[in-house]
């Protein structure tokens, strides 16, 4: 790693920072900054640091901080632990040229490092300590700022600390296991149609989604553990990023494909949404634009219960669910807020 000298050693020292960076690129095929072995190393004042979110086989974030003419790298799996009650892996990769500080795009499958690259975060930061086994930093971005420490625990695995109290201090962690609410079962729509959202009714299984750090798992309609559906879990991890959430919804046949359905956010940024209203929650949820090629965010019409009951039957679907808007979230429990009616 990039570490400063003093003295001769800092005039004999020809050593090229960059060399396996350039090796494990081709300037000709990645739209990366690929810099030239005769380029001399643009300097900067050693406080700039860039975090870039990465969509490669596994999503990740990259924490880079200029240092001696380039950009020294640690990949962190679960993104920058918010809390220092948590510490967070931190390989550290081969230094980059400063110039990467502003890259985004998309790196060609076949090429090293393959997937979207974006920027999460950027920002200043000063220097507390810089040695071979510890960096101390204070960072000065728009999403993350404060005390942090990068470790070194064994060959290149680091670990990345927050010194400084949580940036949220109401920020709680997502619980590790919820059971999710139920509908009554009635035979007619409610009266009061205007005062519901009407959902269809899937027939699939019940499954609530714990993401966290690009990661999920999943929990059945009994709270147990169970594993998640092949290509889903790790898909849906990398379109959420980095914000931790807790998501209801079933898995159920969509045009002959299992796709994870979801209708409901009951977690999501370090706080929990059981007691914002039903209609406020979907709101949320559509916020997030979560749609891929196995999951989706299902439909909602706010008092349109026959409108929907029509369409669910024509689509061939068993019943329709009619939700109170103003309803909380009541883990368990099986209440009138909640109906479950047949088509037919």
């Amino acid at each position: 790693m990039a570490a400063k000298k003093k003295g001769k050693d800092a005039d004999t020292d020809h050593r090229d920072p960059l060399a396996e960076y350039r090796d494990k690129r081709d300037a000709g095929k990645t739209p990366e900054p690929v810099p030239t072995g005769d380029d001399a190393l643009p300097r900067g004042d050693d406080d700039t640091f860039v975090i870039q979110e990465h969509h490669a086989r596994s999503l990740h974030w990259d924490l880079r901080l200029e240092r001696d003419g380039v950009l020294v790298s640690w990949a962190v799996p679960k993104g920058i632990p918010p809390s220092p009650k948590v510490n967070h892996l931190a390989v550290h990769t081969e230094d980059h040229p400063l110039e990467y500080a502003t890259f985004e795009g998309e790196i060609p499958q076949g090429e090293y490092g393959a997937g979207t690259m974006t920027i999460w975060d950027r920002g200043t930061y000063e220097t507390e300590k810089w040695s071979e086994r510890e960096v101390m930093v204070v960072l000065h971005g728009s999403r993350v700022s404060g005390k942090h420490v990068l470790f070194r625990t064994r060959g290149k695995n680091w670990m990345i600390h927050r010194m400084d109290p949580p940036a949220d201090p109401d920020a709680e962690p997502l619980p590790e296991r919820l059971r999710p609410m139920l509908p009554a079962e009635k035979r007619r729509l409610p009266h009061d149609q205007d005062a519901y959202g009407f959902e269809f009714a899937w027939g699939g299984r019940r499954l609530l989604a714990y993401v966290e750090g690009g990661r999920t798992r999943f929990t059945d309609g009994r709270s147990r553990e169970v594993g998640g559906p092949a290509g889903l879990g790790g898909p849906l991890g990398r379109d959420v990023g980095a914000r931790p959430v807790l998501l209801d919804g079933e898995l159920a046949q969509v045009e002959g494909r299992e796709t994870y359905l979801i209708f409901d956010v009951l977690h999501l940024d370090g706080h929990s949404l059981l007691d914002v209203p039903y209609s406020e929650r979907r709101e949320r949820l559509e916020e997030m634009g979560l749609s891929g090629p196995r999951w989706q965010t299902t439909p909602w019409f706010p008092g349109e219960g026959e409108a929907v009951r029509e369409a669910a039957a024509a689509q061939g679907l068993p019943a329709i669910v009619a939700k109170r808007l103003g309803s909380v979230y009541e883990p368990g429990a099986r209440t009138e807020d909640w109906r479950l009616i047949p088509v037919r």
